[in-house]
């Protein structure tokens, strides 16, 4: 299809748009037709597109046209999907007004003329409302499939360009041709710079501001020189101090190693500026400086915060003796990523031909890899050593793991990188050698601000160095990683366009059938849920420590109510939650039903212990406190959960016990409703004692002490004649049955004491032993030899 006949389509298409927008506009009632700026907005709208469909058909515009394009489309994109969303309330009262009259007549009978009337006038309001959504839909897809096509375009242009492939460097006609481009950006920057040099305006502003010259110049040079050793003092005068004081300061007075110099640098800029010594090449390059000294400055003190700060607690565990050719390797990376970018700004005014390009760039290209080549080296040295130490040799799951991975995927693009472009495929193997140099830089990055962050929280928690082994400090390097995400991605080449467009169709939601899935949603479902659990545990508090005290509730009644409310309290949170960020769950429910039918078979044991645990709450035949025996076991109830009750034996050990073994077994409860209980101490003395004697006795005993009621007072059975004694038991009441043990261990040394006054025996078992054959024991004598 040729272009005009394209053309010819799409102004039919953009015609007959407009002719039904004017007839449905022209149908509306006169309040509810377009005003002038949204006519004029939507012309501007359908010249855009029109026109960003001959761009796109083309595929003739360079790609920065292109993002152009693009993002002004975007902002009419935007502005449409803002649209879609305008009136929905209203149209939502609308329609249920006119389901509120119900359906018109079809059958040819006729309606009341006051029923009609207002039939005819809600629908014309609502069709005033439901047009600009229409045109806005209809031109959010439009401008929505534009937006995904010109991407298409970019990523399938730079896909060819990374697979694009030039000259070898080694061609020895492209070496001459890399010198003579070399030298002509070298002469034309100096040449430039002397014709300023020569003219009489430069030289008379240099003479008339020399002493602000050499005052910027000088400071500069300070800052620049020295700032980092006085950084390195203040650092020094702070390892005095306490850990908490000298960890958070010295990152603060890090930081002026890299804000000291960046400072002095711009100030030496400021002075060539104000000197004018630089013709227009040379601006444009000095303009850049900053951005360049900045590289510097960050990867060297990121390499001091890794390596050499901190020997006490080291971020990256690496042996003093390899710390500093680390730390130059990092250096030498940068000077090589500044290199780049100084090559790529001398693209902007010099012609460079490919081959001088192919020659240029693949000295830095093999640079970089023998550096990232050497760095791992120094890794795998200081993994060997470190497994060397350790007894099982096990590589760690955590930070170094990771950087070990990043270092060996590095090796391999160390490796992979010069052959490419040794290949001629010169534009891959920078993809890969400097987005592995910048991905190593972040990773440093995140470990950095994940220790200052960490000791912030141990400053604040009181925690100091421990603060590392909490759950809070991996919470805070997961966080890290979900920011570093964008940058990460940013750093292998996806655009900011294709990022914000990702974000945005996050933030809308994506369709999975009928089902909208949302990160807002489920973002406000969230907060709000911990807003409505946060306020139920402090009702649940306030409910434990101030108002159940002061009732009559017993402690297993408080705790029951104080469990009820969390109950209730997290249903209802949970419930407002999900109605409060919109979230759709009836497309879910037949599902969700089909699946409680199997589930049902395979956790009716969960199912039933848990109704088991809200039929304790709820009746409390045991409580929180309660002595109970179930199932041979014997101790005090410590917690009832929804689906188990734990018991703490007199042993010190607990016992998991299933509600529904409490509820359907037999249970014995010492204590239910009140502390008093029995007990039974037994005692036998020897046969021909005075009975009545014994039992006044024992009487005695059980009256004097002050843990048995009166009332019912204590009695004396006598139980009954055994084989070697006469056997009596004291039977009395305790005032707390909790006490059985240590008052029947009591009265046993009463009895024993009262006894031996009393010269009364307490009998033990006496056996006589008859001996059959008492000479075959004796044996022979022995024969005379």
């Amino acid at each position: 299809m040729s272009a005009t006949v394209q053309m010819m389509l799409n102004w039919m298409k953009g015609l007959v748009l407009w002719i039904s927008l004017c007839v449905f506009v022209q149908c509306l009632p006169a309040h509810a037709q377009f005003d002038a700026d949204s006519r004029a907005y939507y012309d501007n709208w359908l010249k855009l597109a029109d026109r960003a469909e001959e761009v796109v058909d083309a595929r003739r515009a360079s790609t920065v046209d292109l993002e152009q394009l693009r993002s002004d489309i975007s902002v009419y994109r935007d502005r449409f999907r803002y649209l879609q969303s305008q009136n929905g309330e209203r149209i939502e009262t609308l329609q249920a007004q006119l389901d509120a009259l119900g359906p018109a007549p079809e059958d040819g009978s006729e309606e009341p003329e006051d029923l009609a009337r207002l039939r005819e006038r809600l629908g014309d309001q609502l069709l005033a409302l439901r047009v600009p959504r229409i045109v806005s839909d209809e031109a959010y897809r439009r401008a929505d499939g534009l937006i995904g096509e010109i991407d298409l375009i970019i990523r399938d242009r730079r896909k060819s360009l990374l697979l694009e492939r030039g000259p070898t460097p080694l061609a020895p006609e492209n070496w001459t041709d890399a010198m003579e481009s070399l030298s002509e950006a070298f002469s034309a920057l100096t040449g430039e710079t002397a014709d300023q040099l020569s003219h009489v305006t430069t030289l008379q502003r240099i003479r008339t501001g020399w002493p602000s010259l050499v005052l910027l110049i000088g400071v500069g040079l300070t800052l620049t020189l020295r700032g980092r050793a006085l950084s390195q003092w203040a650092a020094a005068h702070l390892k005095t101090r306490s850990w908490q004081s000298t960890s958070l300061w010295d990152f603060c007075l890090s930081l002026t190693q890299v804000i000291l110099p960046y400072w002095g640098i711009g100030l030496i800029i400021a002075a060539v500026h104000t000197s004018d010594v630089l013709g227009v090449r040379g601006t444009l390059l000095l303009d850049k400086v900053d951005d360049w000294a900045l590289i510097l400055l960050a990867f060297h003190w990121l390499g001091g915060r890794l390596y050499v700060s901190r020997e006490d607690n080291p971020l990256l565990p690496v042996d003093p003796k390899n710390a500093a050719a680390t730390w130059l390797v990092l250096d030498l990376l940068a000077v090589l990523l500044v290199a780049k970018e100084v090559l790529a700004s001398l693209e902007d005014f010099i012609a460079f031909s490919e081959g001088a390009l192919a020659v240029i760039r693949f000295p830095l290209i093999l640079m970089a890899a023998l550096l990232m080549l050497r760095l791992h080296r120094i890794g795998k040295q200081q993994r060997a050593d470190n497994d060397d130490d350790t007894d099982d040799g096990a590589i760690a799951f955590g930070v170094s793991g990771i950087i070990h991975m990043v270092r060996r995927i590095a090796y391999l693009f160390g490796f992979v990188s010069p052959v490419l472009a040794l290949a001629g495929y010169i534009n891959a193997a920078e993809a890969l050698i400097y987005p592995s140099i910048l991905t190593l830089a972040l990773i440093a990055a995140m470990l950095v601000v994940q220790r200052l962050l960490v000791d912030v929280y141990g400053y604040i928690s009181g925690l100091g160095k421990g603060a590392g082994d909490t759950l809070v400090a991996v919470l805070l390097g997961f966080a890290l990683t979900l920011v570093a995400v964008p940058f990460l991605a940013v750093i292998w080449g996806a655009r900011e366009s294709e990022l914000w467009e990702l974000w945005n169709k996050l933030r809308n939601g994506f369709q999975i059938g009928d089902f909208t899935i949302s990160p807002t949603a489920f973002l406000s479902f969230a907060v709000i849920f911990a807003i409505g659990y946060s306020i139920t545990r402090l009702l649940q508090g306030s409910l434990r420590t101030s108002l159940l005290p002061k009732t009559r509730l017993d402690a297993g009644g408080q705790n029951a109510v104080v469990a009820g409310t969390g109950y209730v309290g997290i249903f209802l949170a949970a419930l407002v939650a999900i109605s409060a960020a919109g979230l759709d769950l009836s497309s879910l429910a037949i599902v969700a039903g089909a699946l409680s039918v199997g589930i049902g078979f395979g956790l009716q044991t969960i199912v039933s212990n848990f109704v088991s645990g809200i039929i304790l709450l709820i009746e409390r035949p045991i409580s929180k406190g309660d002595w109970i025996e179930v199932g041979g076991m014997m101790g005090y109830v410590r917690d009832i959960s929804v689906r188990s009750t734990r018991i703490e034996t007199f042993d010190r050990t607990d016992v998991i016990v299933p509600n529904s073994d409490l509820i359907t077994g037999t249970v014995t409860n010492f204590t239910r409703g009140n502390t008093v209980g029995r007990v039974i101490v037994g005692v036998g003395v020897a046969y021909g004692t005075d009975v009545r004697k014994v039992e006044t006795i024992l009487a005695d005993i059980a009256n004097a002490h002050p843990m048995v009621l009166a009332n019912p007072a204590p009695s004396v059975v006598f139980q009954g004649f055994g084989a070697d004694s006469l056997d009596f038991e004291i039977r009395a009441i305790l005032r707390d049955v909790n006490w059985m043990l240590t008052v029947k261990s009591e009265i046993n040394f009463e009895i024993e004491r009262r006894f031996r006054e009393e010269s009364i025996e307490i009998p033990f078992a006496q056996r006589d032993l008859w001996i059959r054959n008492p000479e075959a024991l004796r044996g022979d004598p022995p024969k005379d030899s």
